[in-house]
Protein backbone atom coordinates (compact mmCIF):
# COMPACT_ATOMS: atom_id res chain seq x y z
CA UNK A 1 0.00 0.00 0.00
CA UNK A 2 2.85 2.42 0.79
CA UNK A 3 4.31 1.90 -2.67
CA UNK A 4 0.91 2.45 -4.31
CA UNK A 5 0.30 5.56 -2.20
CA UNK A 6 3.65 7.01 -3.23
CA UNK A 7 2.87 6.29 -6.88
CA UNK A 8 -0.53 7.94 -6.50
CA UNK A 9 1.00 11.00 -4.83
CA UNK A 10 3.45 11.34 -7.72
CA UNK A 11 0.57 11.06 -10.18
CA UNK A 12 -1.47 13.74 -8.41
CA UNK A 13 1.40 16.17 -7.78
CA UNK A 14 2.58 15.69 -11.36
CA UNK A 15 -0.80 16.64 -12.79
CA UNK A 16 -1.93 19.88 -11.14
CA UNK A 17 -5.03 20.29 -13.32
CA UNK A 18 -6.86 17.10 -12.37
CA UNK A 19 -10.46 16.19 -13.04
CA UNK A 20 -11.87 13.66 -10.57
CA UNK A 21 -14.67 11.24 -11.46
CA UNK A 22 -16.41 9.75 -8.42
CA UNK A 23 -18.94 7.01 -7.80
CA UNK A 24 -20.70 5.13 -5.03
CA UNK A 25 -17.45 3.95 -3.44
CA UNK A 26 -16.76 7.50 -2.27
CA UNK A 27 -20.01 7.60 -0.28
CA UNK A 28 -19.98 4.13 1.30
CA UNK A 29 -18.03 5.63 4.19
CA UNK A 30 -21.10 7.79 4.86
CA UNK A 31 -23.28 4.69 5.19
CA UNK A 32 -24.75 4.86 1.70
CA UNK A 33 -24.59 1.37 0.13
CA UNK A 34 -23.02 0.82 -3.27
CA UNK A 35 -24.57 -1.04 -6.19
CA UNK A 36 -22.03 -3.62 -7.29
CA UNK A 37 -19.54 -6.15 -5.97
CA UNK A 38 -15.81 -6.33 -6.74
CA UNK A 39 -16.55 -7.93 -10.13
CA UNK A 40 -19.04 -5.24 -11.13
CA UNK A 41 -22.10 -7.45 -10.58
CA UNK A 42 -25.32 -6.16 -9.02
CA UNK A 43 -25.54 -6.75 -5.26
CA UNK A 44 -29.34 -6.34 -5.29
CA UNK A 45 -32.14 -6.01 -7.85
CA UNK A 46 -31.48 -3.23 -10.34
CA UNK A 47 -33.10 0.16 -9.61
CA UNK A 48 -36.35 1.22 -11.25
CA UNK A 49 -36.18 1.85 -14.99
CA UNK A 50 -37.29 5.23 -16.31
CA UNK A 51 -39.75 3.67 -18.76
CA UNK A 52 -41.39 1.62 -16.00
CA UNK A 53 -41.66 4.69 -13.75
CA UNK A 54 -43.46 6.58 -16.52
CA UNK A 55 -45.73 3.76 -17.63
CA UNK A 56 -46.68 1.96 -14.42
CA UNK A 57 -48.62 3.34 -11.47
CA UNK A 58 -47.47 0.31 -9.48
CA UNK A 59 -43.82 1.13 -10.25
CA UNK A 60 -44.34 4.69 -9.04
CA UNK A 61 -46.08 3.47 -5.89
CA UNK A 62 -43.22 1.09 -5.15
CA UNK A 63 -40.60 3.75 -5.82
CA UNK A 64 -42.18 6.36 -3.55
CA UNK A 65 -42.98 3.83 -0.82
CA UNK A 66 -39.32 2.84 -0.74
CA UNK A 67 -38.29 6.49 -0.85
CA UNK A 68 -40.59 7.42 2.04
CA UNK A 69 -38.90 4.83 4.27
CA UNK A 70 -35.34 5.52 3.16
CA UNK A 71 -35.27 9.30 2.80
CA UNK A 72 -34.78 10.29 6.49
CA UNK A 73 -31.68 8.12 6.68
CA UNK A 74 -30.33 9.35 3.34
CA UNK A 75 -30.96 13.00 4.21
CA UNK A 76 -28.98 12.63 7.44
CA UNK A 77 -25.88 11.17 5.73
CA UNK A 78 -22.78 13.32 6.30
CA UNK A 79 -19.58 13.70 4.28
CA UNK A 80 -16.83 11.25 5.13
CA UNK A 81 -13.05 11.43 4.96
CA UNK A 82 -13.08 10.84 1.17
CA UNK A 83 -15.28 13.88 0.50
CA UNK A 84 -13.22 16.03 2.87
CA UNK A 85 -9.95 14.93 1.28
CA UNK A 86 -11.14 15.77 -2.23
CA UNK A 87 -12.41 19.16 -1.02
CA UNK A 88 -8.97 19.79 0.50
CA UNK A 89 -7.30 18.95 -2.82
CA UNK A 90 -9.65 21.37 -4.57
CA UNK A 91 -8.81 24.14 -2.10
CA UNK A 92 -5.11 23.46 -2.72
CA UNK A 93 -5.67 24.05 -6.43
CA UNK A 94 -4.93 20.43 -7.31
CA UNK A 95 -8.42 19.55 -8.56
CA UNK A 96 -10.11 21.65 -11.24
CA UNK A 97 -13.41 19.76 -11.36
CA UNK A 98 -15.26 16.87 -9.74
CA UNK A 99 -17.71 14.92 -11.89
CA UNK A 100 -19.79 12.76 -9.59
CA UNK A 101 -22.18 9.96 -10.44
CA UNK A 102 -23.59 10.22 -6.91
CA UNK A 103 -26.81 12.09 -6.15
CA UNK A 104 -26.18 12.79 -2.46
CA UNK A 105 -24.52 16.26 -2.72
CA UNK A 106 -21.93 15.18 -0.14
CA UNK A 107 -19.08 16.68 -2.15
CA UNK A 108 -20.74 20.08 -1.82
CA UNK A 109 -21.51 19.52 1.86
CA UNK A 110 -17.79 18.82 2.39
CA UNK A 111 -16.91 22.19 0.84
CA UNK A 112 -16.22 21.38 -2.81
CA UNK A 113 -17.29 24.17 -5.17
CA UNK A 114 -16.59 22.89 -8.67
CA UNK A 115 -18.85 19.83 -8.94
CA UNK A 116 -20.98 18.47 -11.78
CA UNK A 117 -23.83 16.30 -10.43
CA UNK A 118 -23.84 14.08 -13.51
CA UNK A 119 -26.86 12.05 -12.42
CA UNK A 120 -28.69 14.90 -10.69
CA UNK A 121 -29.57 15.41 -7.04
CA UNK A 122 -31.97 13.48 -4.85
CA UNK A 123 -32.82 16.44 -2.63
CA UNK A 124 -34.82 18.05 -5.43
CA UNK A 125 -37.96 17.08 -7.37
CA UNK A 126 -38.97 17.87 -10.91
CA UNK A 127 -42.51 17.80 -12.32
CA UNK A 128 -42.72 15.92 -15.61
CA UNK A 129 -45.75 18.02 -16.53
CA UNK A 130 -44.80 21.66 -15.99
CA UNK A 131 -41.08 21.28 -15.23
CA UNK A 132 -41.29 22.91 -11.79
CA UNK A 133 -38.38 22.12 -9.47
CA UNK A 134 -39.10 21.88 -5.76
CA UNK A 135 -37.26 20.64 -2.64
CA UNK A 136 -37.68 17.00 -1.60
CA UNK A 137 -38.36 17.66 2.11
CA UNK A 138 -41.99 18.95 1.83
CA UNK A 139 -42.93 15.88 -0.19
CA UNK A 140 -41.65 13.66 2.62
CA UNK A 141 -44.16 15.23 5.00
CA UNK A 142 -46.94 14.82 2.45
CA UNK A 143 -46.08 11.18 1.78
CA UNK A 144 -46.01 10.40 5.50
CA UNK A 145 -49.39 12.10 6.08
CA UNK A 146 -51.00 10.22 3.20
CA UNK A 147 -49.36 6.86 4.00
CA UNK A 148 -48.93 6.60 7.79
CA UNK A 149 -48.65 2.80 7.76
CA UNK A 150 -45.67 2.95 5.43
CA UNK A 151 -44.07 5.83 7.32
CA UNK A 152 -43.76 3.59 10.39
CA UNK A 153 -41.82 0.87 8.55
CA UNK A 154 -38.16 0.09 9.13
CA UNK A 155 -36.08 -1.56 6.42
CA UNK A 156 -32.53 -1.98 5.16
CA UNK A 157 -31.23 1.00 3.26
CA UNK A 158 -30.59 0.88 -0.49
CA UNK A 159 -28.20 2.93 -2.67
CA UNK A 160 -30.78 5.29 -4.16
CA UNK A 161 -31.84 6.87 -0.89
CA UNK A 162 -34.66 4.38 -0.59
CA UNK A 163 -35.20 1.16 1.35
CA UNK A 164 -35.56 -2.54 0.57
CA UNK A 165 -39.24 -3.36 1.08
CA UNK A 166 -39.16 -6.74 -0.65
CA UNK A 167 -42.54 -7.85 -2.00
CA UNK A 168 -44.57 -5.61 0.30
CA UNK A 169 -48.00 -4.80 -1.15
CA UNK A 170 -47.93 -1.14 -2.26
CA UNK A 171 -51.29 -1.09 -4.05
CA UNK A 172 -52.75 1.25 -1.44
CA UNK A 173 -49.85 3.70 -1.46
CA UNK A 174 -50.95 7.22 -2.34
CA UNK A 175 -48.61 9.17 -4.61
CA UNK A 176 -49.22 12.94 -4.67
CA UNK A 177 -48.90 14.96 -7.85
CA UNK A 178 -47.36 18.35 -8.53
CA UNK A 179 -48.89 21.16 -6.46
CA UNK A 180 -48.80 23.46 -9.49
CA UNK A 181 -50.27 21.29 -12.23
CA UNK A 182 -51.02 17.83 -10.80
CA UNK A 183 -48.36 16.25 -13.01
CA UNK A 184 -46.07 13.33 -12.22
CA UNK A 185 -43.33 14.08 -9.71
CA UNK A 186 -39.92 12.52 -10.14
CA UNK A 187 -36.70 12.98 -8.17
CA UNK A 188 -34.38 15.23 -10.13
CA UNK A 189 -32.02 12.35 -10.85
CA UNK A 190 -31.22 10.33 -13.96
CA UNK A 191 -32.96 6.97 -13.71
CA UNK A 192 -31.60 3.86 -15.37
CA UNK A 193 -32.77 3.97 -18.97
CA UNK A 194 -32.85 7.78 -18.97
CA UNK A 195 -30.31 9.99 -20.75
CA UNK A 196 -27.96 12.30 -18.89
CA UNK A 197 -28.78 15.91 -19.91
CA UNK A 198 -26.53 16.87 -22.80
CA UNK A 199 -25.33 20.09 -21.16
CA UNK A 200 -23.92 18.13 -18.20
CA UNK A 201 -22.08 15.76 -20.50
CA UNK A 202 -20.71 18.69 -22.51
CA UNK A 203 -19.53 20.48 -19.35
CA UNK A 204 -17.85 17.32 -18.10
CA UNK A 205 -16.15 16.70 -21.43
CA UNK A 206 -14.90 20.28 -21.57
CA UNK A 207 -13.46 19.86 -18.09
CA UNK A 208 -11.72 16.60 -18.96
CA UNK A 209 -10.21 17.96 -22.16
CA UNK A 210 -8.88 21.03 -20.31
CA UNK A 211 -7.26 18.84 -17.65
CA UNK A 212 -3.86 17.21 -17.58
CA UNK A 213 -5.07 13.99 -15.94
CA UNK A 214 -8.12 12.08 -14.72
CA UNK A 215 -8.47 10.49 -11.28
CA UNK A 216 -11.28 7.93 -10.89
CA UNK A 217 -12.51 7.28 -7.35
CA UNK A 218 -14.90 4.61 -6.15
CA UNK A 219 -16.65 3.48 -9.29
CA UNK A 220 -16.65 0.33 -11.41
CA UNK A 221 -17.59 2.50 -14.42
CA UNK A 222 -20.06 -0.16 -15.57
CA UNK A 223 -22.49 2.61 -16.53
CA UNK A 224 -21.51 4.33 -19.77
CA UNK A 225 -22.40 7.81 -18.49
CA UNK A 226 -19.23 7.79 -16.38
CA UNK A 227 -17.09 5.47 -18.51
CA UNK A 228 -17.34 7.88 -21.47
CA UNK A 229 -15.07 10.35 -19.66
CA UNK A 230 -12.36 7.72 -19.33
CA UNK A 231 -12.66 6.95 -23.02
CA UNK A 232 -12.41 10.63 -23.89
CA UNK A 233 -9.38 11.09 -21.63
CA UNK A 234 -7.61 8.08 -23.14
CA UNK A 235 -8.33 9.25 -26.68
CA UNK A 236 -6.90 12.67 -25.79
CA UNK A 237 -3.73 11.02 -24.45
CA UNK A 238 -4.40 12.02 -20.84
CA UNK A 239 -3.11 9.77 -18.03
CA UNK A 240 -5.75 8.07 -15.87
CA UNK A 241 -5.43 6.77 -12.32
CA UNK A 242 -8.10 4.96 -10.31
CA UNK A 243 -8.83 4.14 -6.69
CA UNK A 244 -11.41 1.38 -6.50
CA UNK A 245 -12.12 -1.87 -4.70
CA UNK A 246 -12.38 -4.41 -7.50
CA UNK A 247 -12.38 -4.27 -11.28
CA UNK A 248 -13.48 -1.35 -13.42
CA UNK A 249 -14.67 -1.19 -16.99
CA UNK A 250 -11.67 1.04 -17.76
CA UNK A 251 -8.92 -1.17 -16.32
CA UNK A 252 -7.26 -1.43 -19.73
CA UNK A 253 -7.09 2.37 -19.99
CA UNK A 254 -5.49 3.01 -16.60
CA UNK A 255 -1.93 4.17 -16.04
CA UNK A 256 -2.20 3.51 -12.31
CA UNK A 257 -4.66 1.64 -10.11
CA UNK A 258 -4.89 1.50 -6.33
CA UNK A 259 -7.22 -1.30 -5.30
CA UNK A 260 -8.38 -0.08 -1.90
CA UNK A 261 -11.19 1.83 -0.21
CA UNK A 262 -11.31 5.53 -1.05
CA UNK A 263 -11.82 6.50 2.59
CA UNK A 264 -8.46 5.00 3.51
CA UNK A 265 -6.47 6.14 0.46
CA UNK A 266 -7.67 9.72 -0.09
CA UNK A 267 -6.98 11.08 3.43
CA UNK A 268 -3.57 9.40 3.36
CA UNK A 269 -2.90 11.01 -0.02
CA UNK A 270 -3.71 14.46 1.37
CA UNK A 271 -1.31 13.83 4.27
CA UNK A 272 1.50 12.70 1.98
CA UNK A 273 1.03 15.77 -0.24
CA UNK A 274 1.05 18.03 2.80
CA UNK A 275 -2.38 19.57 2.23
Amino acid sequence: MDRELQALSRFVSGHPRLVVLTGAGVSTGSGIPDYRDRLGRWKRPAPVQYGDFLASQTARQRYWARSLVGWPWFESAAPNASHRALAALERAGQIQLVITQNVDRLHQHAGADRVIDLHGRLDRLVCLGCGAQTPRAPLQRHLAEENPRFAELAADMAPDGDADLGDLDVSGFRVPGCDACGGLLKPDVVFFGENVPSERVAAGMAGVLAADGLLVCGTSLMVYSGYRFCRAAAEAGLPIAAINLGSTRADDLLDLKVEAACQSVLPALVDVLGY
